[in-house]
């Protein structure tokens, strides 16, 4: 984050230093938070920060505005629960490419119960890349996730019995084509396996366990080697509820729209006390992207792959610091 903390609107100074803090708690590729947030007298802006881009697996910057899209969302929700409307405007200035919305904090306006509730989840979620517990995510939740993604214009594909096999070849396809680029390979190293005391990127420690050749959803090492080998029995569940968070166009105003859409559907699963993971590779390589697209019907833009269950608590994941 990178803003000088002043009374924006109708917030307080003390008000806008909780809402940016709920903002930049929003998840995004490797832990890059490729986002920046500037306050006038009226509007927070949010701005992409290229400079913490992720060009080799995300070269359209897909993620990168995906991830800005949550952040969006938590800034929205933090707003409402200091009991006042943010009115949003998106892509505001075609001449700022990089200036994906301003919020103008205006007027009082009570949070409803159900933002309470998301507010209320966003310091709880976490990225769990662990194994879950092999309980099935009942049907009526799952309806929840569903309706979570359309109240911000998005769309979650829960994926069939029929179905996750064929998902299973992209996303082992996708993972050997980005394994085989000495590119990706070296930028992956970058973010990943860190120390302990960096803000950004994913610590040795919020990696999860090593992977295994037999694995079939948790494919990637984010600890660079220096993860945990698998504890005996603690083996990744054999059948995870698996989807795909999609949008109906595919522009950058609807892969923001559906950053939203996403963050919406890991609170809703946080605040029922779901564990959520990304498996994002088969959308990374633009190839096995088409196919993900038929696979889910055609309809609809896959932007990320969701593995959704019952975990087991796990640390947060750093942050670069607030001014």
């Amino acid at each position: 984050m990178n803003t000088s903390i002043m009374p924006v609107g109708s917030l307080t100074a003390d008000q806008v230093r909780q809402v940016l803090l709920a903002a930049v708690a929003a998840p995004s590729l490797h832990n890059s938070q490729p986002w920046q947030f500037s306050c006038t007298a009226g509007v927070i802006e949010l701005q992409a920060d290229r400079s913490h881009a992720v060009p080799v697996a995300d070269p359209e910057h897909r993620e990168l505005t995906l991830a800005c899209g949550a952040a969006l969302l938590n800034l929205r929700l933090a707003i409402r629960v200091a009991g006042v409307y943010p009115d949003v405007r998106m892509f505001p200035d075609h001449g700022k490419p990089d200036l994906l919305a301003t919020v103008r904090p205006s007027g009082r306006r009570p949070a409803t119960p159900i933002d309470r509730v998301l507010a209320a989840a966003i310091p709880q979620r976490r990225t769990n890349r662990r194994p879950f517990l092999p309980l099935a995510v009942p049907a009526h939740v799952q309806a929840q996730l569903r309706h979570a993604a359309e109240a911000e214009r998005g769309w979650l594909a829960i994926l069939d019995r029929t179905q996750l096999p064929k998902l299973l070849v992209l996303l082992r396809r996708a993972h050997d084509r980005q394994r085989a680029d000495p590119d990706f390979v070296t930028e992956w190293q970058h973010w990943t396996g860190r120390d302990q005391d960096v803000y950004d990127g994913v610590p040795a420690r919020n990696s999860g366990p090593l992977p295994e050749p037999q694995d079939e959803y948790v494919l990637r090492d984010f600890s660079n080697g220096k993860g945990a080998p698998r504890t005996t029995g603690k083996d990744f569940e054999p059948e995870p509820l698996i989807c795909v968070l999609g949008s109906f166009q595919d522009s950058r105003h609807a892969h923001l729209q559906a950053g939203l859409a996403m963050q919406r559907v890991l609170l809703t699963a946080t605040a029922v006390g779901l564990a959520v993971s990304f498996l994002p590779q088969a959308v990374e390589v633009p190839a096995t992207r088409k196919e993900l697209r038929t696979l889910i019907g055609g309809g609809l833009w896959p932007q990320t792959v969701l593995r959704i269950g019952y975990g087991s608590p796990v640390p947060a994941t750093p942050r670069r610091p607030a001014p």
